[in-house]
């Protein structure tokens, strides 16, 4: 779309990581400016030429540093935006930090970012990005899951998956999301995706794709969490966020998951497709045991007129060629 930004400024927080990026990506490609946010780096370095490369890039994005332990920061890009894409959310998977930290840090900066979206009076929908993750870890251990179900935070404290303070994070931050937005009617709908697969544009492995991809890699220690996986490609992902931004009748919360598979079928599917592979045979992985995520519906999004285009061959395709382009494979 040549001299686009007819469809308005949107600003997409998060700007580097693997659905940020890609969703920078299609943004460009749909006819919209984009302010998209960096945290910055010590001595100011960070790689982002995968971002200012992109076609359409040079005319319709801009890049501003913005980091969520100082939310001020995200109030230049936010100004004179139509639409914020809050996608930006503190992950520690080796706890580094405590729970508390990363939990005060992620609500927080949000929050203060919604005040942002609210004071602007420009900006007339907020769509965060989520987790499957705040609705599929319950005691009770339900067949289905759709938006009406929470995640337990103690069912996860107990549990303490790979990941756990994320899971718990994300639940606490998209309950505060609406909470806000109840209080103060600002117009915000959550994407809650699956793991994300696929290809990718960020320099490093996105950690969706490395857990996806376990079996490919030999990553053993990462099998538990393939024990039972609902995956999602990016470009859906993507194209869902956009399409929840623009539908006039979007509320509230929204899965985003299109296949669901076992470890014993994915290395069926793996071995039968990618043989230049050493993949686990199906039967030596019947005692790996992990976390089995209920089903997850779709059927509100779909019923909102969504369509899923990719299958799970293509989201192999695409992370195994990302890989090997950069190396990794």
């Amino acid at each position: 779309m040549e001299g686009g930004g007819h469809k308005g400024t949107v600003c997409v927080t998060g700007g580097t990581g693997y659905i940020a990026s890609w969703l920078i990506k299609r943004l460009l490609q749909h006819g919209y400016r984009v302010h998209a946010t960096s945290r910055s780096s010590p001595d100011n370095r960070k790689d982002i030429g995968f971002l200012t490369n992109l076609p359409g890039a040079s005319e319709n994005l801009k890049i501003f540093q913005a980091d969520l332990d100082r939310p001020e920061t995200f109030g230049a890009p936010i100004k004179g935006c139509t639409g914020v894409f809050h996608v930006a959310h503190p992950i520690d998977f080796e706890d580094r930090e405590s729970e508390q930290v990363i939990n005060q840090r992620a609500i927080n900066g949000t929050l203060e970012i919604l005040k942002m979206c609210l004071d602007s009076k420009t900006v007339k929908r907020v769509v965060y990005t989520s987790s499957g993750s705040t609705m599929g870890y319950n005691k009770d251990h339900l067949d289905v899951v759709d938006e009406s179900i929470w995640s337990d935070v103690e069912f996860i404290r107990a549990l303490r998956p790979t990941g756990a303070s994320y899971y718990i994070s994300k639940t606490l931050t998209e309950r505060a999301v609406f909470e806000f937005a109840q209080e103060n009617g600002l117009d915000v709908v959550s994407v809650n995706p699956a793991y994300v697969h696929g290809p990718f544009i960020c320099p490093n492995i996105p950690g969706s794709v490395t857990v996806s991809m376990a079996m490919i890699f030999g990553n053993k220690d990462l099998y538990p969490l393939l024990a039972k996986l609902p995956m999602v490609h990016i470009d859906d992902l993507a194209s869902a966020h956009i399409f929840l931004l623009e539908h006039p009748q979007a509320k509230g919360r929204y899965i985003c998951s299109s296949v669901e598979i076992d470890i014993e079928k994915l290395s069926e599917f793996l071995s039968a497709k990618y043989p230049e592979f050493q993949i686990p045979p199906p039967h030596s992985l019947k005692d790996v045991e992990g976390f089995r995520y209920p089903d997850i519906s779709s059927k509100k999004l779909l019923d909102l007129g969504f369509n899923y285009e990719y299958s799970l061959e293509e989201m192999y395709h695409g992370a195994i060629q990302s890989c090997k382009e950069r190396g990794f494979l």
